[in-house]
């Protein structure tokens, strides 16, 4: 037998396919799964607010200071206050929250190097998906609170933005934290954006820029001094489908 008879056969690609295609098929229960478990330990977390921003922001840093300080002032109104369950922003979150009289919430995701968890979550919910974590992010948040952050914080602001746009959510407060910091980008929004008409003027009336703790608490209150914090059976209905 020749040295070229010996060597092992190359796998049918066929076979490669189908054993693709059984992973896929198997990973579609993994992510029910992650819808399942948090929808069932979240639902009864209301009202609630989400807070973002960087993973990357030191504890003395003020804008981590000043989440902790948004996110006290949320807990002991009563909100229930979720994060992303990691360092930085979403510690400062978490701790303000975790001191305060209602539940902090983490949403923790599973990545190869800088997220960890931080220790001050009542409740931690743990994802390997981005997608399932984002949806659980809006479908229990009454607002938003958006500081200062990098992609991650983006994707989430734009998420949001485009949700309520579309009217896929029902339409929450939307507040961005640190106005120099979001100045240039609310500046090409109202510019570029409208001016191209990809997006209408009116759209940016879903976005709110506070930076006191306690104009952002009664911001929140305001929005809902007249429908109250309860989804109506029409929104409930939106929040289905989302």
């Amino acid at each position: 037998m020749s040295a070229a008879e010996k060597l092992p056969k190359p796998l049918d690609p066929d076979l490669l396919t189908q054993g693709y295609s059984a992973r896929e098929s198997w990973r579609v229960f993994g992510i029910m799964a992650e819808f399942v478990e948090s929808t069932e330990r979240l639902s009864a977390i209301r009202p609630a607010v989400s807070i973002f921003g960087s993973a990357r922001t030191p504890s003395d840093h003020p804008y981590y200071m000043l989440a902790e300080q948004i996110a006290r002032k949320l807990s002991d109104a009563g909100f229930a206050v979720i994060s992303g369950g990691g360092p930085g922003i979403m510690e400062a979150a978490n701790k303000g929250a975790f001191f305060g009289a209602s539940p902090s919430i983490g949403l923790n995701i599973q990545l190869p190097h800088e997220q960890h968890t931080n220790p001050y979550q009542d409740i931690s919910q743990t994802f390997r998906h981005f997608f399932a974590r984002k949806v659980m992010f809006v479908k229990f948040a009454t607002a938003y609170v958006v500081m200062p952050g990098g992609f991650g914080t983006l994707d989430e602001l734009m998420e949001a933005l485009t949700l309520a746009q579309t009217g896929k959510i029902r339409k929450i407060p939307i507040i961005l934290v640190g106005e120099p910091f979001w100045r240039d980008l609310l500046t090409w929004f109202r510019t570029t954006l409208v001016r191209e008409k990809v997006i209408s003027a009116e759209d940016l009336n879903l976005i709110q820029v506070i930076d006191e703790p306690d104009a952002v608490v009664e911001a929140i209150f305001q929005y809902y001094e007249t429908s109250g914090f309860e989804p109506s059976p029409a929104e409930r209905e939106i929040q289905l489908n989302l």
